[in-house]
This record gives structure tokens, C-alpha cells and sequence, in this order.
């Protein structure tokens, strides 16, 4: 039976590789439907108006909190509460946040498959168990097994 030979792969190549799933995932229709959904957010009065508000009461805040007028926090917070909500509200804006979901599910499930068949690999590749998730290397046995203490039991 012939050995198979495993292909090994440097730094660069690697690299080049990762740039390639990245402009595929860049041209997904998950990206797609994101940067649809940003150029709604961006063209809409109401939701800019928004986001103007509420960084403009977060720049209060640090103001106050420099100033240590802390007593008048509470209040700007509770303003900036009410304009996310209405925010929140506005479908643009709920499209806009799925979309980004969307897309880190995407980079999730890719990382995850990427770590999961590298260790998959060096797990087979070493005539070890994937089953039990471990290699095939030999392992020393850990001194105490049997009962013997660090001194030994003469077995």
C-alpha cells in the first residue's frame, strides 16, 4: 500500500489562500444585502437625524463626566435609551442589524469549519482518533498510576 503524501504549504501561500475566501465572502450575498442595507441607512433623514442625536448626548456625557457633573448623567442616558429604541424601531434599521448578523454567522461557521478540519487533520495525519479527539503520538503514563506514588511500588 503506497503512503500518501501530504502537500505542505508556506506562510504565503496560506495568506493568499485566506485573501481568496475573503474577496469570496466580500462578494457573498450576505455582504451584498449588508451594503444594500447600509446605503438605506445612509440615504435616510430620520435615522441620521438619530444617530446625531444620540452621539450628540454621548459627547454630553464625557463632557459631564470630565467636568465630574455626574448627578447629571443619568438623565442624557436615559434620553439616549429612548432615541436607540425609536431607532430600533424603524425596519431600515432592523434590516440594516440582521444583515450584520448575517454576516457574522458567515465568519463563524468559516472559522469554525477551518479549526475544525485543521484538527481533524493533524489528528488522522498523526494515526490518531478523531472520535476521541486525540492524536496518534504516544503518551507517557502519568507517574502515580496504580497507586504508586512518585517514589515507585517496584511494580
Amino acid at each position: 500500500m503506497e503512503e500518501k503524501q501530504e502537500r505542505t504549504f508556506d506562510y504565503s501561500s496560506i495568506m493568499g489562500q485566506a485573501k481568496e475566501l475573503a474577496t469570496l465572502i466580500a462578494n457573498s450575498e450576505e455582504v451584498e444585502r449588508f451594503k444594500q442595507a447600509e446605503k438605506k441607512i445612509s440615504a435616510n433623514a430620520r435615522v441620521q437625524g438619530l444617530i446625531a442625536k444620540i452621539k450628540q448626548k454621548q459627547k454630553q456625557i464625557v463632557k459631564l463626566e470630565h467636568s465630574r457633573r455626574y448627578e447629571e448623567i443619568p438623565v442624557l442616558e436615559q434620553e439616549i435609551d429612548t432615541l436607540q429604541d425609536e431607532l430600533d424601531s424603524i425596519p431600515i434599521v432592523l434590516e440594516f442589524k440582521q444583515t450584520q448578523q448575517d454576516i457574522n454567522e458567515l465568519l463563524q461557521i468559516v472559522t469554525s469549519v477551518i479549526a475544525n478540519k485543521v484538527s481533524e487533520n493533524i489528528i488522522v495525519s498523526t494515526g490518531g482518533d478523531p472520535l476521541y479527539n486525540e492524536t496518534g503520538y504516544p503518551k507517557a503514563k502519568p507517574e502515580g498510576v496504580n497507586g504508586c506514588g512518585s517514589s515507585g511500588c517496584g511494580h
